[in-house]
């Protein structure tokens, strides 16, 4: 259990997911095998899985007055997330995320509407400078406006909090947000788009990797699916293999399983690479559910998979 609070800047949103045998071309009407509704939206899939770990959550964010919001307030309160600056407007509706899941080959497409997690101010971030400045990592997405990511990110350095970045999903960022970065974690795509560098196996992760320490990152941490992630800085390279825990259902969520493990480590003394592994099975172990939180793992099942991997 880690002493200090892991604090997560981002959306809610309720995903609503589709099974199909393949995408739909534009026009095209399919029948899916499988619809389910549920809690998502990257920041908060982080903050369950980072929970569900046995980290002290707190969630930044805001909601509409809806049903839709009711999932939020439900869901964090089932998940014991500190729901103190889980804010709320009636102007707005709560987001949704349509997910589109290929039933053969467990891939997926998403649409993400934030609604009125993009109401979020730099007046209500200030509110939890206190919790902030007590926090073992801050870390935030790219769900919310950049003025809002980049003013949290910010506040939490002006604190000397270690932040995270998860540049998902993938958009043009300045020196000015990345030099913010103690810790950014992009996928192969999200690496590709920042670097303008192919990433499409370990060694070209590497070299956009060096493309984003050159431009200001401290420590950048490439995931790349079955191939497991790459660790780089300016003193240190390493490559983290991928867990096995079983078929793969669908790898929706897992990024977000990898960064809320990868939280967990680091607010637990992990090096950068321990945390990163500890990551990867969380990682490993969600991809083997459905959804996207409630394929969240629990802290005994990673130990456990870190054992069997430790002794194979």
């Amino acid at each position: 259990m880690s002493a200090k609070p892991i604090i997560i800047m981002g959306t809610f949103v309720v995903d609503v997911a589709f099974r199909t045998k393949c995408m739909p071309a534009w026009g095209e009407t399919l029948l899916g095998s499988d619809f389910r509704l549920g809690p998502g939206g990257k920041g908060s899939n982080q903050a369950v899985a980072a929970a569900r770990l046995g980290g002290k959550v707190f969630f930044l964010g805001k909601i509409g007055r809806d049903a839709f919001g009711d999932i939020a307030r439900n869901t964090h309160a089932a998940e014991g997330i500190d729901r103190r600056f889980l804010f709320e407007t009636p102007e707005h509706a709560t987001g949704a995320a349509l997910i589109v899941v290929d039933e053969a080959k467990g891939e997926n497409a998403i649409i993400v509407v934030p609604g009125a997690a993009n109401g979020l101010t730099l007046g209500e971030i200030d509110l939890a400078e206190q919790e902030i400045a007590s926090a073992a990592c801050f870390m935030t997405q790219l769900e919310l406006p950049l003025p809002i990511v980049e003013h949290g990110l910010r506040l939490a350095r002006r604190l000397g909090i270690p932040t995270i970045l998860n540049p998902a999903p993938a958009c043009e960022l300045p020196d000015s947000i990345l030099e913010l970065c103690d810790y950014l974690t992009p996928n192969e795509s999200e690496a590709a788009a920042l670097t303008g560098v192919p990433v499409e196996n370990v060694e070209q992760a590497e070299r956009a990797a060096d493309v984003l320490v050159a431009r200001g990152v401290r420590n950048v941490v490439v995931t790349l699916g079955s191939r497991g992630a790459l660790v780089k800085s300016d003193r240190l390279v390493a490559h983290v293999n991928a867990f096995d825990a079983g078929p793969v259902v669908e790898t929706t969520g897992a990024g977000d399983a990898l960064n809320g493990g990868f939280a967990v480590g680091l607010s637990e003394g992990m090096d950068v690479v321990s945390a990163v592994r500890f990551g990867c099975a969380v990682a490993g172990l969600s991809v083997t559910r459905h959804g996207t939180a409630p394929s969240m793992p629990m802290r005994n099942e990673v130990d456990a998979l870190l054992s069997r991997s430790a002794r194979s």
